[in-house]
């Protein structure tokens, strides 16, 4: 689309999302060791970019022309020098953060060191570590001219040697060593001494017994240097039809390994005849090589050893259990009577393992389907499905085989759920299917009932301590019978159905989205309130983005939270009515809900699909409105929290400069502990029983909590006594007097109290002084409490 606007190039907008990953890194309020991950962070992200979006640039620049989704003012070549530029100047920020970071440890004596700093112990240590663990997976590959040049693994780090005499510095040899950093860990802690620790990297283990290694050879000085490669990852699939997807998806896999270089990065101190002899046999150019620090693949800090002390790590926001899916607790009851909003990571994934659970073993599931785009390596997910069609339901599976660096992890399972029985689908021609949708078809009294799972994030137990996602679970028909529509049309791709409810790409997503749009600039042109709050990870699609516009010169007000890639250059004309925040923080915000205002009646959606071309036009993404008043609530809090972000947010705006949104002055915002706090508020149910051991009937109550699977403060009152301010809470929360709450059998009461009148405060009184006189077990939850006699009476607090 031409639209005459200008929008931020993709790339280098992406550029400016890591760049605000390495702000985190940067920031002394980060805590140390989390600053360490975010650098890790910030190179596999970086990995990640060169093997796919720069290798896009340079097959452009190979092929002089441009794609659809190159946007803005640079022609490729332009585009190419531009990212060499700005990936240089960040890489020296990292070496700078590095040097900052080193700093700091050595305050807190913990001291990163190399090959020459270590003492004789250390040495020995280092020696035998190296003997014992390294050296079985070292083959060094001695290089000449006359021998071929070895092929170089994608993201794997070398050790290129120099061998040679340090009286006869003509007389030498080149060699390469691949650093096992999946065998062996990157990083070794030495043994303590006193109160410090040391730690030193791999490379340098290896670099301190390089005599060892080449002892065969008469060479006395031993130089190594590092260097990594990264390859183009494109995948090339062939159109031989005498083969199967599958087939052909496996084949291109193997060909990605030995795909074309699109970087190299080498240390910079590496002498110029040994660069000059290896990019000559790598057929490398300048405009391919990157000169960097010491090491490389710092993706590897994100596992860096945990020996920091408490200080030096984030809280942990302890997942907790949504409030209507107790212990032992059919989730399928429960989704008949209400719909159930998961929100990752703060409430645990394990009640989507227990939903599958629940239906691989109820008798009345006749059929389950799901849609896997990333799992986890030992998948519960997968787990389950493969007891599902052991128990005989039937299961359809469908399976992103192009999920990007999934593939391999996804032919596995694809292969291993069908030899157990279930109906694999390997996504649909032409399409990806990016949808995180599950369905299950249960026979009941009326007939058969369909009950949906409808998510943003995928179904993979790892990602979902980190990321934040949402998954509506529901039996609502309006929603849940398209979903079996949508596994209709996987199944046979001939069918098309009109959903008045789901919003499907590529069907009529973008449609869609452009009438809500549309709604609320009919209305500001009316003069009428008019809003859209959109959140979303990316946001590069030029048509949405023109629209995006058009709703701001028309007067909505339109609040953008994008984590990611962002297009839309706001000038100060724009910023009257258009504004953008990205929060990066210690969890991958991942979700997507659009809000529109609609003139008060307002929508809400929550989606698996980016503002992005790709997810628009060439995907199977679901957009899913929310009826449910309170989880309505639950996601515009989100938003306002969010909105409110003073903390972590950074304003998006034409320059990239990545300012931190300061907000409301005086007081501090950070969206994702305070969402951690709203819901848990919310959801997290915490039972305090004032018990009494040696009771039968306070024991009964603790049992029959503990069986429901509460969290449970218990409160000894007869040994740590009863404050008066406890006391009117339980009045208050129970509603019953106090002389309700007394034990009128205790000899106490009969020969001091019996026949008397007293008055609530006199009554406080003489319980705080004989405690044994309360009424056993009282139980509260938050607002409410119960005198739990019998025990079955903590339902009506609940």
């Amino acid at each position: 689309m031409d639209s005459g606007f200008n929008f931020i190039n993709r790339e280098i907008s992406w550029l400016s999302f890591n760049e605000r990953v390495l702000q985190e890194a940067a920031d002394p309020n980060t805590p140390l060791f989390e600053r360490i991950r975010f650098i890790g962070i910030f190179s596999n992200n970086l990995d990640e970019f060169f093997r796919v979006r720069f290798a896009a640039v340079r097959r452009m620049v190979d092929l002089g022309s441009d794609e659809e989704n190159l946007l803005g003012n640079f022609t490729p070549q332009e585009l190419m020098d531009k990212i060499q530029k700005i990936v240089i100047a960040q890489q020296q920020k990292v070496q700078q953060i590095f040097t900052d970071i080193f700093e700091e440890l050595k305050m807190d004596n913990i001291f990163m060191i190399n090959e020459k700093e270590l003492n004789h112990q250390q040495g020995i240590f280092v020696r035998k570590y190296f003997n014992d663990k390294v050296l079985p997976n070292l083959v060094p590959i001695m290089l000449s001219n006359k021998n071929k040049f070895p092929y170089l693994r994608d993201r794997s780090v070398y050790l290129a040697v120099k061998l040679s005499k340090k009286n006869e510095p003509k007389e030498f040899a080149y060699s390469l060593i691949r650093i096992p950093s999946l065998s062996v860990p990157r990083f070794l802690v030495l043994p303590k001494s006193g109160n410090k620790k040391f730690v030193v990297m791999l490379d340098d283990v290896i670099r301190f017994c390089l005599k060892e290694l080449f002892f065969y050879f008469d060479y006395n000085v031993h130089e190594a240097y590092t260097l990594k490669m990264t390859r183009d990852a494109e995948l090339d699939i062939d159109d031989d039809i005498s083969k199967s997807f599958m087939e052909k998806m496996t084949h291109s896999l193997k060909k990605r390994k030995k795909g074309k270089p699109v970087r190299v990065i080498y240390d910079r101190t590496m002498p110029d005849d040994l660069k000059s002899f290896l990019f000559k046999k790598l057929k490398l150019g300048k405009e391919n090589a990157i000169p960097g620090a010491r090491y490389h693949n710092d993706k590897d800090f994100m596992n860096f050893p945990e020996i920091g002390k408490k200080k030096h790590y984030y809280p942990k926001l302890t997942p907790f259990r949504h409030k209507d899916l107790r212990q032992n607790t059919s989730i399928l009851k429960v989704l008949r009577r209400k719909d159930v909003m998961l929100h990752y990571p703060y409430q645990t994934f394990n009640h989507f393992i227990d939903l599958l659970r629940e239906t691989a073993i109820d008798p009345e599931v006749k059929e389950i389907g799901i849609t896997i785009y990333r799992v986890a390596e030992a998948s519960k997910v997968v787990n389950a499905l493969l007891n599902a069609v052991r128990n005989g339901k039937i299961v359809t599976v469908v399976i992103e085989l192009q999920a990007r660096f999934d593939e391999e992890a996804n032919i596995f399972w694809s292969n291993k759920l069908q030899e157990e029985g279930a109906v694999v689908i390997n996504g649909i021609p032409g399409l990806k299917v990016h949808s995180k949708l599950l369905w299950i078809k249960r026979k009941e009294s009326n007939g058969f009932r369909n009950y949906a799972y409808i998510g943003t994030g995928n179904f993979h137990e790892g990602t979902a301590r980190v990321y934040a996602d949402d998954g509506l679970m529901t039996s609502d028909p309006r929603l849940a019978d398209e979903v079996a529509h949508i596994f209709e049309f996987f199944k046979q791709n001939f069918k098309h159905f009109d959903y008045e409810n789901l919003v499907v790409s590529p069907f009529k997503m973008r449609h869609f989205f452009n009438k809500c749009i549309d709604h609320e600039i009919h209305l500001a042109k009316k003069g009428k309130e008019a809003r859209m709050v959109l959140k979303m990870n990316s946001l590069i699609d030029p048509g949405m983005m023109q629209k995006i516009v058009e709703a701001g010169e028309a007067g909505v007000k339109v609040q953008l939270i994008v984590r990611g890639i962002f297009g839309l250059p706001i000038n100060k004309e724009l910023a009257e009515n258009i504004s953008a925040i990205s929060i990066v923080d210690k969890y991958l915000e991942h979700s997507r809900i659009f809000l529109f205002g609609n003139g008060g009646n307002e929508k809400i959606y929550i989606s698996s699909a980016d503002w992005m071309p790709r997810n628009l036009n060439r995907r199977i993404e679901v957009a899913c409105p929310v009826y449910d008043d309170e989880i309505r609530n639950e996601l515009k809090e989100m938003l306002n929290i969010q909105l409110k972000d003073n903390s972590k947010a950074r304003i998006l705006d034409f320059n990239l400069i990545n300012e931190y949104n300061h907000g409301t002055p005086g007081q501090i915002f950070r969206a994702q502990e305070d969402y951690y706090r709203f819901i848990k508020n919310k959801h997290h149910v915490v039972m305090i029983i004032y018990h009494n051991p040696r009771c039968a009937k306070s024991r009964a109550g603790l049992q029959y909590l503990e069986s429901k699977g509460y969290d449970i403060e218990i409160r000894k009152y007869l040994n740590d006594g009863i404050t008066e301010t406890e006391l009117l809470e339980i009045i208050e929360k129970t509603g019953k007097d106090a002389d309700s709450l007394v034990r009128t059998n205790e000899q106490d009461y009969i020969d001091n109290y019996k026949g008397k009148t007293m008055t609530n405060e006199q009554w406080i009184k003489i319980l705080v002084k004989n405690p044994k006189l309360l009424q056993r077990p009282v139980v509260i939850n938050g607002k409410k409490a119960v005198l739990a006699n019998p025990p079955e009476k903590i339902e009506e607090i609940v």
